[in-house]
């Protein structure tokens, strides 16, 4: 991170007594960023007249190697949008990972609202999943058998979050893509934390998702922007798109405000992604060096900045996520250090712009080896 960048948050680390490791969308815009949104041109977006929502579209698609893009407000909403267009009938269904955000986290929305079918694959740890047993599950929807809904859609997440924040292999993407060519069906990337994975992989994010037909990036997470995604496909693609999103209410008005910091995060904040992969290392090492006896972890598979542990039986994460979280008169644990629960045994530590300064980090470090320690007691 270079001085100017450090500066500019002006983190007191010193007297910092909270640490929000819960995810990297709880980072503030900066004062560059909300800089850029002040200044930002706007216009009528539902008359797609935003010069600023359009620069940041056509720098997105750009990014990632497609003909356009479009601004939503959530990542949820483009990828509901994306498997509602890819699904534009009735009696359809899609293939996706059974650990995958849109499976598990999304409410079920597109069977809520677009009347869509999930179909789940099992996800294996590493974020993958058999191609072979995804063919398996393909139906053609024949007119001779009635029964089956039509398979129209297969769905990856890159990175994997409930997998570990694992950075999908390029040659499982491609095997992936094969499948679905040979089916003729189209491959949506949910991306959330695509630019996670490119750092990771040191690939460029286009080469990511060159076989894949659409695209749903997130702009809060490690891009550091308030609020916002994008979804890239084809201009025809995207003119449906426009459709489906004004119906589900994300046509927005003078919204340039906005799509300026995802600008702003486009720019400035994709290349330090690195730093907070080198801090998640940092603390994973922490957790298998003061966490025996308590907790285990698979270094390896620490890809990108988000660090999963598991705790041995005994112990339960919703206690340590709480422990965590508090402090004592101790000047060892002066600091509360807010972590996620993921199951009940699984913690998740998330490392971001705003917890990524050196001193921080070891502050996290430190009140994990108090934790551990008081556990072991």
């Amino acid at each position: 991170m270079s001085y100017g960048q450090k500066s500019e948050r002006k983190l007191s680390v010193e007297l910092t007594s909270v640490i929000d490791c819960r995810s990297d969308t709880v980072t503030r815009p900066s004062k560059g960023m909300r800089k850029a949104m002040a200044e930002a041109l706007v216009g009528d977006d539902v008359f797609r007249e935003d010069p600023t929502v359009l620069e940041l579209e056509k720098a997105m698609a750009k990014e990632l190697g497609k003909e356009a893009g479009l601004f939503v407000p959530t990542g949820s909403m483009g990828n509901l949008i994306c498997v509602m267009v890819h699904c534009w009938g009735r009696g359809l269904e899609i293939i996706l990972g059974d650990r995958s955000h849109i499976h598990v986290y999304e409410q079920g929305t597109i069977a809520q609202f677009g009347g869509v079918h999930h179909r789940t694959v099992k996800n294996f740890d590493d974020g993958t999943f058999s191609v072979e047993e995804m063919k398996g599950l393909f139906r053609s929807g024949a007119p001779e058998d009635p029964h089956d809904p039509i398979t129209s859609l297969v769905c990856i997440e890159n990175t994997q979050n409930k997998c570990g924040g694992r950075a999908l292999p390029l040659a499982w993407i491609e095997e992936v893509a094969l499948a679905c060519k040979e089916l003729k069906l189209p491959l949506h990337c949910d991306g959330a934390r695509l630019f996670n994975s490119a750092v990771s992989l040191n690939l460029p994010t286009s080469e990511l998702v060159k076989h894949c037909d659409t695209v749903s990036v997130c702009l809060s997470k490690g891009l550091g922007a308030p609020v916002g995604s994008v979804i890239v496909g084809s201009e025809k693609f995207i003119t449906k798109a426009i459709r489906v999103r004004k119906a589900l209410g994300g046509g927005m008005r003078q919204v340039g405000i906005l799509a300026a910091a995802g600008l702003y995060g486009l720019t400035h904040n994709k290349s330090r992604m690195s730093i907070d992969h080198q801090n998640a290392k940092k603390v994973a090492r922490a957790i298998k060096d003061y966490g025996v006896g308590v907790a285990t972890i698979d270094e390896a598979s620490v890809d990108t900045n988000l660090v999963f542990a598991k705790l041995h039986p005994e112990y339960v994460a919703i206690d340590f996520v709480a422990r965590m979280a508090k402090t004592s008169e101790d000047p060892d644990d002066q600091v509360a250090v807010q972590i996620c629960q993921m199951g009940k045994n699984t913690i998740r530590i998330c490392l971001h712009l705003d917890n990524s300064d050196d001193k921080m980090v070891d502050q996290i470090c430190k009140k994990l080896r108090f934790v551990f320690n008081d556990i072991k007691k």
